[in-house]
């Protein structure tokens, strides 16, 4: 019986039968690589969506023979609760646990969300099982002065895909100041790890630009109304308000900003940009937000047209920004495997580390490498608008955000 909280997925050998694919796997070449993602709540369908970019790198490794003769076994892991509504990070610990217990497993893909990293990170960390996000932002994780509290093993094991909110915060408050010719904002976050960090760093470089900050305020995720803080902000005249947080709040803000608040430009981080937003909020009161993924926007370029196309083919939707990014993760999980393999080496978990540190492998968004602290070396944030096109679905995020361009830096 597979319990309601852990999926083990074995991946086909697609429809090779008797081919050099189904022929390449000796008994005991199989490894396994974790994903761990918040399948339940209020973030499900964009957590579906990594989830499918990932297994898709991994798939298509399978089809092809395996990673130098390896099959790739999925342990997939949710760490969305029912009684949290979105991701949990008890059961984040709980799945780290899951994933440090099994000797088959030698690198992993998530989580999602920051909340969740900050509980698995310690735990990854004292059994040497390096995980590489393709979302979760918070800068706290990979900050050497954090070390102690976040990687106690010593070396790094919590890598990423996407850059921090040390950028993406403040990239979007740069936009605001010299995109949107912005004066004033209030600040709102939803209490969460990841939500706390970018409305900090966007509030901070947001006052250095000379934006008057009218004040800040906290969303509890679980309440239903919000109109109490968004009537106390309607008579301080805010050219803007900047949220930080994912959609469990961000959907319930939305709504109702738009009923109070209708004229204000209204921004947030990557929390924001998700068909979970879409659905949940719907047209017209997700129309014009702003919002910003911690990577760049290739979805829409033509040398990624054919993926994208095999993605829809695959999971009957469209991918996401992060269906790539997951994606690119699991391509630099396969190039470590086999250079761990090449060198004669054992491919075990401590190894494949190693090679991961080390990594400089072309992917969808380029090549991706990482600092000595597991942060991708690639620092581009992209800025999207919520624009209604009624051609397409309205929960199609390729087509219902509209790319604006790159965040100016922040100095």
């Amino acid at each position: 019986m597979v319990s309601r909280r852990t999926l083990i997925v074995q991946l086909p050998l697609a429809t090779l039968v008797g081919s050099y694919a189904a022929r390449a796997f000796a008994a005991d070449k199989e490894v396994t690589i974790g994903i761990n993602l918040p399948l339940t709540g209020a973030d499900a369908q964009a957590a579906l969506k990594i989830k499918q970019g990932a297994q898709m790198a991994f798939d298509e490794a399978n089809a092809a023979g395996g990673i130098a003769g390896y099959k790739v076994n999925l342990l997939v892991l949710d760490d969305g609760t029912a009684t949290a509504g979105q991701y949990d990070p008890a059961q984040a610990a709980t799945n780290a646990r899951k994933m440090v217990s099994d000797p088959s497993v030698v690198a992993a893909i998530g989580p999602q969300m920051s909340g969740s990293g900050k509980a698995m990170s310690p735990i990854l960390s004292q059994g040497d099982l390096a995980i590489i996000t393709p979302s979760s932002t918070n800068p706290d994780i990979t900050n050497p002065k954090m070390a102690a509290q976040y990687r106690p093993g010593g070396k790094a094991i919590y890598f990423r895909t996407v850059t921090t909110d040390a950028y993406q915060g403040p990239n979007m408050a740069n936009f605001y100041a010299d995109t949107l010719k912005v004066k004033s904002v209030y600040v709102l976050d939803d209490s969460g790890a990841y939500g706390v960090g970018i409305a900090d760093s966007f509030q901070g470089q947001a006052e250095k630009r000379g934006l008057k900050v009218l004040g800040r305020d906290q969303l509890n995720p679980k309440e239903a109304d919000y109109t109490t803080i968004l009537t106390k902000i309607k008579p301080l005249n805010a050219d803007s308000i900047y949220y930080g947080g994912v959609a469990q709040a961000g959907v319930k803000l939305a709504k109702q900003s738009y009923d109070i608040l209708p004229k204000l430009i209204k921004g947030g981080g990557d929390g924001m940009h998700s068909t979970d937003l879409l659905s949940g909020a719907g047209f017209p009161a997700a129309e014009g937000w702003y919002c910003t993924i911690a990577a760049p926007h290739v979805l829409d370029q033509p040398e990624v047209a054919a993926w994208a196309k095999r993605f829809q083919d695959k999971f009957g939707g469209p991918p996401e920004d992060y269906s790539i990014t997951a994606y690119d993760a699991g391509l630099v999980i396969i190039d470590a495997i086999k250079r761990v393999a090449a060198s004669g080496k054992e491919v075990n978990r401590d190894n494949v580390r190693d090679a991961i540190q080390s990594a400089k492998v072309k992917t969808l968004q380029g090549e991706v490498s990482f600092d000595e602290n597991g942060d991708i070396t690639n620092r581009i944030v992209s800025v999207f608008k919520i624009t209604r096109d009624d051609k397409y679905p309205l929960n199609d995020t390729i087509h219902q955000y509209k790319y604006v361009g790159v965040a100016p830096a922040a100095s």
